[in-house]
């Protein structure tokens, strides 16, 4: 089977084109990452006979729009149908002087977190870092003439458990003569595998780490994440100590704010101690509504009452007002072709 080009390496492709002049290499680069035009058919400048080795030695096959939906403002979901008929879900978030992609990097996930419904599929399999980079250049090219500026690991799957492709995809993006996205603008999130953030830190690929967190108490942990069941914060908190020896990037502890469950007193004590020491910054996010799940969102009297409390926390905190929840395309929401997207 012929190799699929956005799973190249900018020297893989290089050298699979040797027999060609140089220039070419570098002309294919930027009709892909430049011009966001995917077919050789349509690359106007390149020769027949590189157009025609290009057809029958690599695949330029790229997930497929199915469907979308956008909200009021303008945050827009993307059902895309992949070559074996599965299906996975990107958001694209704007703002004034920043678009946001929230990538997928597996159909399904297999972690099962009790609040999230991807979870409550299951995982199918990994995504392949064709499948990963072809998710950022459809984005990158649907916001033209605007460049897309951050990249967000928070869609479907736990980027941790397909570690290989989503490096692989870190270092074709990074690439100076591809997109050039910078690790400061990147994140990748986990529920919290110490193995592969360690493994992540020793790979000398930048980019930012968040942690989904919910909870510094692993009682509490345990019931919303069963990853906590077998790596628990004690592990976690080692393993975040590791990588942030190895990265200038402080880590972001990503929280959902579920009322009755992780809003008292003692979870504010709880977090105050496990981030205490480390060098981080404090995400929390509302929950968002799932159908069937037994959560709801808190008040704004609840949120107002939570952070004043959290004021008392020596690390910076900001409350992520999650978009795109009227199309079920917020954080926790994502779940391929299952949630009913129309266009």
């Amino acid at each position: 089977m012929p190799v699929n080009v956005f799973s190249l390496l900018p020297q893989e492709l290089e050298s699979r084109l040797a027999q060609f002049p140089a220039f070419r290499y570098r002309q294919l680069l930027h009709w892909l990452y430049g011009r966001f035009v995917f077919a050789p058919e349509h690359m106007t400048d390149l020769p027949l006979t590189l157009k025609d080795y290009l057809l029958e030695n690599l695949s330029f096959e790229l997930p497929q729009i199915a469907l979308e939906k956008a909200a009021q403002d303008q945050t827009t979901k993307y059902s895309l149908s992949l070559t074996d008929g599965e299906n996975i879900e990107m958001v694209i978030i704007p703002a004034p002087k920043k678009r946001t992609l929230c990538v997928s990097s597996q159909v399904g996930c297999a972690r099962k977190c009790s609040f999230c419904a991807t979870g409550r599929w299951g995982l199918t399999r990994n995504l392949s870092a064709a499948e990963i980079v072809g998710q950022i250049l459809i984005a990158a090219s649907i916001c033209k003439p605007e460049r897309l500026t951050n990249l967000v690991f928070m869609g479907m799957g736990e980027p941790l458990d397909n570690l290989e492709n989503v490096l692989k995809t870190l270092q074709i993006i990074q690439a100076n003569n591809t997109l050039a996205f910078s690790p400061r603008r990147t994140t990748v999130s986990t529920c919290g595998i110490p193995q592969q953030i360690i493994k992540l830190a020793d790979s000398g690929i930048k980019t930012k780490l968040a942690l989904s967190l919910n909870s510094a108490i692993n009682a509490k942990r345990d019931n919303l994440m069963p990853i906590n069941k077998i790596h628990p914060l004690e592990e976690i908190k080692s393993a975040l100590k590791y990588y942030l020896k190895k990265s200038t990037f402080r880590v972001t502890l990503e929280y959902i704010l579920i009322p009755d469950i992780n809003m008292g007193k003692d979870d504010i004590k709880a977090l105050r101690q496990f981030a205490g020491d480390l060098s981080c910054k404090i995400n929390f996010i509302p929950y968002n509504i799932v159908p069937h799940l037994p959560y709801r969102s808190p008040t704004e009297i609840e949120l107002q009452e939570f952070l004043q409390q959290a004021q008392s926390l020596h690390q910076a905190i900001t409350l992520r007002r999650s978009r795109g929840a009227g199309i079920c395309g917020a954080c926790g929401q994502l779940a391929g072709n299952h949630q009913g997207v129309t266009p």
